[in-house]
């Protein structure tokens, strides 16, 4: 499968027209049509649907997008990888990130490695631990940051010497708000707001001692600022980690940590058997010096 003819694809996809694709492109229409017929014998799938207005994807040509997405980035990715200068050390590191207030740890590491090596440039991916892991696996990220528990099987980790307090986030006039800490119980009949990752997570589950179908889930998130706007509308109880939404002064919102206390270790990790650039190499040996700890 032909690279060049991944991106003529992806052009049709984003243009929704082959038309104004090939105008993008700098090519006539016809051999456009060519590539993308050729392609579509390749795969032995129709890819697209060509309307008289428009042209849309198939179920078969919306995963070929994805995966189109994932070999183009990972080929860039290596392309720069390739052409650093051999003289210094320079280059992208990539990284996926959940929310949490450790980014604040790693951003301190990349700092004191920026001071000896001022070329190298970082990319952070924000997603749960689901995406993350994804995206390691493929190799279109070189550390992921992750919040304990999760699958170490495939992975080497760094588990950092910083952890996450899990509690409720609430309006400040709500009715727990007069708690100094949240109990199970508090939250068995209130209206919640939870994660997406949190809703399969069997700590928390044993935490809140109730099957999770009985209790009152009212909405689910990825990105705890978004949960924390239908929180001031009243909507709802966020479980969530501390330090990720701003409670303090003139802000509506207040933070009550779980009794008993539940905290998350927190790990920088990647894949087993990693080859890395010069710069991820450099970053790791940052890692391991800022912590003074041997790789798990």
């Amino acid at each position: 499968m032909d690279i060049r003819v991944l991106q003529y694809f992806l052009a049709v996809a984003r243009e929704e027209s082959i038309t104004k694709a090939a105008e993008t492109l700098h090519m006539t229409q016809p051999p456009l049509s060519r590539q993308l017929k050729d392609l579509e014998k390749e795969v032995g799938k129709q890819l697209l649907i060509r309307g008289s207005k428009r042209v849309t994807l198939t179920e078969d040509g919306m995963l070929l997008r994805k995966r189109a997405e994932e070999m183009i980035d990972l080929m860039e990715k290596t392309k720069k990888e390739l052409s650093a200068p051999d003289e210094i050390i320079s280059g992208d590191i990539y990284m996926g990130s959940g929310e949490t207030e450790a980014v604040s740890t790693i951003a301190k590491v990349a700092k004191a490695l920026q001071e000896k090596y001022p070329f190298i440039r970082y990319h952070i991916y924000s997603g749960d631990a689901e995406h993350i892991t994804e995206r390691l696996d493929k190799g279109l990220i070189d550390f992921g940051l992750l919040v304990e528990p999760f699958d170490i099987v495939k992975y080497d980790y760094v588990r950092l010497p910083v952890k996450d307090t899990w509690g409720v986030l609430m309006r400040k006039d709500s009715p727990l708000a007069e708690k100094e800490f949240i109990t199970a119980e508090d939250l068995w009949e209130q209206p919640l707001i939870i994660s997406h990752q949190t809703s399969i997570s069997n700590e928390m589950i044993s935490w809140l001692r109730r099957d999770i179908s009985k209790l009152n889930i009212v909405a689910t998130y990825d990105l705890v600022y978004n949960a924390s706007r239908f929180v001031k509308m009243g909507f709802g109880y966020v479980i969530a980690l501390d330090k990720l939404i701003n409670t303090s002064g003139s802000s509506e919102l207040c933070f009550r940590p779980l009794y008993p206390a539940s905290e998350a270790g927190l790990c920088i990790v990647w894949k087993k058997y990693q080859v890395f650039s010069r710069a991820a190499e450099q970053f790791l040996k940052q890692i391991e010096s800022e912590f003074a700890v041997n790789v798990l």
